[in-house]
């Protein structure tokens, strides 16, 4: 053992064979580093890419995006390799993404960097609205989107004592904030832009009203926001109700009148027909099909329904009642008519 040892020490210093393995163990290293990085560079990753043609604006659903194998040593930094940061999304409003592409960073937006994100916020059944300010009725440009807002409405140009002022339009959910070429005013926190209108939605008639008002200048109208629940000096005017303003409005405009709805004669209301007198016999004259098409019934004075199967049906009166006749279709619509019945001469068509 002792001659073991002690050769193996006469072997170490020597250093000619120290040099050869300091040499052989820097080769392995070198060799096992060269091809670690080869083959993390030939590995194959899992990358989204387009499963068709993605035009600008669209959003980007899940049936859009598939996985594939794609070398390492191909992708690029800007190439998006997660589903999640993708789906969801939209296309840039300058970029056709291609069938079989990968996605880039400045090709797959959010939907709040889109230039008309606003839009895509309206509610259904609201017609968006462009709203004139300035630096100074914006507080300030105080106003950001997804702030509530009332509109106020004074009316006078403060050359008499007849000025009226009130809340027309309250509790309005800002959309967007833009300057005079349209631009978001909040989108580029490094350029100064000067807000010149407010974005948002209204219901039909809202929207006419305030339009409406829009147009009254010559009347002294002045329209402007106030942060929703937010007091206004009303010194020196006369303060006025919600619906005040919008007669005063429509008072000054023309309205068109819609005509009235022509109501057509519905064919499977039934008919009722009095004989007089007392008793006074009641007769009901259904349509055809109370034998199977329709569920033809009747109610006596609030009773219990009962069916039908014939096209008439006599009932005796003797006081004054009520009667609901009804045909109801198969796919539940209902066609009824209720009329009182006195104990006199009279015939009564439903409409």
């Amino acid at each position: 053992m002792n001659n073991v040892v002690a050769s193996a020490k006469k072997f170490f210093k020597n250093k000619n064979v120290v040099t050869v393995i300091g040499v052989v163990v820097i080769l392995i290293l070198l060799y096992v580093g060269y091809s670690t990085q080869i083959n993390n560079a030939v590995q194959p990753v899992q990358v989204p890419v387009a499963t068709q043609t993605i035009q600008p604006r669209t959003e980007i659903t899940d049936d859009m995006v598939q996985l594939v194998d794609m070398p390492n040593i191909s992708l690029s930094d800007n190439v998006i390799r997660s589903r999640t940061q993708i789906v969801g999304k939209y296309s840039n409003v300058n970029s056709v993404i291609p069938e079989g592409s990968m996605f880039y960073t400045d090709t797959v937006i959010s939907e709040e960097e889109l230039p008309d994100a606003a839009f895509t916020k309206v509610k259904s059944g609201e017609v968006v609205y462009n709203f004139p300010v300035d630096m100074e009725s914006t507080y300030g440009n105080s106003i950001f989107p997804g702030n509530y807002i009332d509109i106020y409405m004074k009316v006078g140009d403060g050359t008499d004592e007849r000025i009226m002022l009130g809340k027309l339009i309250e509790n309005v959910e800002v959309l967007a904030v833009k300057d005079s070429s349209g631009r978001a005013v909040f989108e580029n926190t490094s350029e100064e832009r000067t807000p010149a209108m407010l974005i948002f939605g209204l219901k039909s008639n809202l929207y006419t009203i305030l339009k409406k008002a829009s147009y009254m200048d010559g009347l002294g109208v002045e329209l402007y926001p106030v942060p929703h629940g937010g007091q206004v000096d009303t010194e020196g005017a006369t303060q006025v109700s919600t619906q005040q303003l919008v007669d005063y409005i429509d008072a000054h405009s023309v309205n068109i009148p819609e005509p009235e709805p022509t109501t057509e004669e519905d064919p499977l209301i039934p008919t009722i027909e009095e004989t007089g007198g007392n008793p006074n016999t009641v007769t009901i004259t259904f349509p055809d099909g109370c034998d199977g098409t329709y569920t033809c019934t009747y109610v006596k004075d609030g009773g219990d329904s009962r069916r039908v199967t014939k096209n008439t049906q006599d009932i005796i009166y003797t006081a004054n009642g009520t009667l609901t006749a009804t045909v109801q279709e198969e796919d539940g619509t209902a066609h009824s008519i209720t009329t009182d019945i006195p104990m006199t001469n009279s015939t009564t068509t439903g409409q």
